[in-house]
């Protein structure tokens, strides 16, 4: 089975908009898919959340996002804001969230 996990990085709300988009489109054909909020785009998930964004709800609703980097979150300040999203803080590279235990697990690893 294709595993694949995109590793969010932009701030710019139409690019994150495309890994949501790829990332529904391949879960619908049947592929493991997984989305981590990193870099600068930890600050869309308030965007996301309090627009109620259909696309990022329905990725929520389905468990395509594993979590939102905890130590960008912090240095962005937009840590309360992201822990009210009750997605995971995920911190298991130096503090913030890294890509090994999902390359070690066979996911194709996308940055965008």
């Amino acid at each position: 089975m294709t595993k694949v996990l995109f590793y969010g990085m932009t701030g710019e709300k139409m690019c994150f908009q495309h890994i949501l988009m790829n990332a529904l489109d391949l879960s619908e054909a049947g592929k493991e898919v997984k989305i981590i909020f990193e870099g600068a785009s930890v600050k869309l998930v308030s965007v996301f959340e309090e627009e109620s964004n259909p696309l990022y709800n329905k990725a929520k609703g389905s468990g395509l996002i594993a979590g939102i980097c905890l130590a960008c979150s912090k240095v962005l300040g937009v840590y309360e804001e992201n822990m009210k999203s009750g997605l995971p803080m995920l911190d298991d590279m130096l503090g913030h969230a890294g890509m090994k235990s999902y390359i070690n697990d066979g996911y194709q690893v996308i940055s965008m």
